[in-house]
C-alpha cells in the first residue's frame, strides 16, 4: 500500500475508486465503505483509495495504527492533514481539484451523512450533481446498525467511557487496543509476585476507562492473555501518568524496550486508590482470578 501524508504528495494518474472521511477508528461502518471501494476498484480495475482527514486531535486509532489496519486492504491511503487550506476549500472546488484533477477518481463510496468544503456545504447530493459533469459513479451507502443505532466514531467513545469494551469491540469488529514500548518502573509488582509491564499510550490515543480489564497482548508476534489496569496508578505513585500495566500470564521473558500491543477484551472493575500496599495485593489476586476465568470461558489456553 501507497502511504501519503499530504494530498500534494499523491501523484497518481490512474483512474481510481476512493472513499473519504475521518476514518478515526475503522468501525464496522468504515470498513463497509472500505470493503466497497475495493469491490469497485477490482471490477473496474482501477486503484482503490482512502482518503482520511487527520484533524489533528484525539483519536480512536493514532495514524500509524490506522495504517496498519489498511496495509493489505487498499492500494494507497492519504492521510490528509485538514489545514486551512482544506477547510475552507469551496465544496466545488474540491470535487473538481481533490477528487477529479488529483485523485482522478472514477467511483466514490461515501456514507449518507459525508459533508465536505467550506461550511460543509458539500454533500451526498452536491455529488451527486456533478456525477455528470465530471463522469465519476457515486455509490452512497447507508449506515450500519446496531441495537438500532447508528454505529459511529461516537458511539464507540461513548462505549469505552463507561467500561463497555466488549460493546466498544462490537462496534469496531476487532479489538480495542494500544501499542508501546515496555518501561522501566519502580518493580513493585515483580516484589508482589505479578511482574508487570507499563506503557505509555501515544499522546493522540483514547484510552478507555481507567480500570482493571482482561486483555490480550502481543509480544515478540506471540499473543498472550493477561489482565491490565489503565490510569495514573493512585495508590503507590502521585506523578498521575496515564499508563496501561499489564500482567501476563505465562511469560517469562524480559520485555523491557520491546514494542508490545495490548487488546482489551473485558472490563473488571474501575481504577482504585487503596489504602495500603497489602489491600492493593489482594484486590490484584481477584483481578487475576477475573481475567483467568474469562479466558477460561472463552476456551483460551491460560
Amino acid at each position: 500500500m501507497q502511504y501519503y501524508t499530504d494530498i500534494n504528495s499523491y501523484q497518481g494518474d490512474k483512474k481510481t475508486a476512493v472513499t473519504l472521511g475521518k476514518f478515526d477508528s475503522l468501525h464496522r461502518g468504515h470498513q463497509k465503505l472500505i470493503s466497497k471501494v475495493r469491490e469497485l476498484a477490482l471490477e473496474e480495475h482501477i486503484e482503490s483509495i482512502v482518503f482520511s482527514f487527520d484533524m489533528q486531535r484525539k483519536s480512536l486509532l493514532t495514524n500509524e495504527e490506522r495504517k496498519r489496519h489498511l496495509e493489505q486492504q487498499v492500494d494507497c491511503m492519504i492521510q490528509c492533514p485538514f489545514t486551512k487550506e482544506i477547510r475552507e476549500m469551496e465544496a466545488e472546488a474540491f470535487i473538481e481539484n481533490i477528487l477529479v484533477k488529483t485523485l482522478h477518481a472514477s467511483c466514490i463510496v461515501v456514507g449518507t451523512d459525508f459533508h465536505f468544503g467550506h461550511g460543509k456545504r458539500g454533500d451526498i447530493h452536491m455529488l451527486a450533481q456533478y456525477a455528470g459533469v465530471y463522469h465519476y459513479r457515486l455509490v452512497v451507502l447507508e449506515k450500519e446498525m446496531y441495537e438500532g443505532r447508528e454505529i459511529s466514531s461516537t458511539f464507540v467513545k461513548e462505549s469505552l467511557e463507561a467500561g463497555e469494551v466488549e460493546r466498544a469491540n462490537e462496534l469496531l469488529g476487532y479489538s480495542y487496543h494500544m501499542s508501546g514500548i515496555v518501561e522501566h518502573g519502580r518493580r513493585l509488582g515483580r516484589t508482589l509476585g505479578f511482574p508487570t509491564m507499563n506503557v505509555a499510550p501515544a499522546e493522540r490515543k483514547i484510552m478507555p476507562r481507567f480500570g482493571v480489564y482482561a486483555c490480550r497482548v502481543q509480544i515478540d508476534g506471540e499473543w498472550y492473555c493477561g489482565i491490565g489496569n489503565v490510569g495514573i496508578k493512585p495508590t503507590v505513585t502521585e506523578t498521575h501518568r496515564l499508563l496501561t500495566e499489564v500482567f501476563v500470564f505465562g511469560y517469562k521473558g524480559d520485555a523491557y524496550g520491546k514494542m508490545i500491543t495490548v487488546e482489551f477484551c473485558a472490563f473488571g472493575r474501575p481504577e482504585t486508590r487503596f489504602a495500603s500496599v497489602g489491600e492493593l495485593k489482594a484486590q490484584v489476586d481477584q483481578d487475576i482470578a477475573f481475567g483467568r476465568a474469562f479466558f477460561q470461558k472463552k476456551c483460551v489456553e491460560v
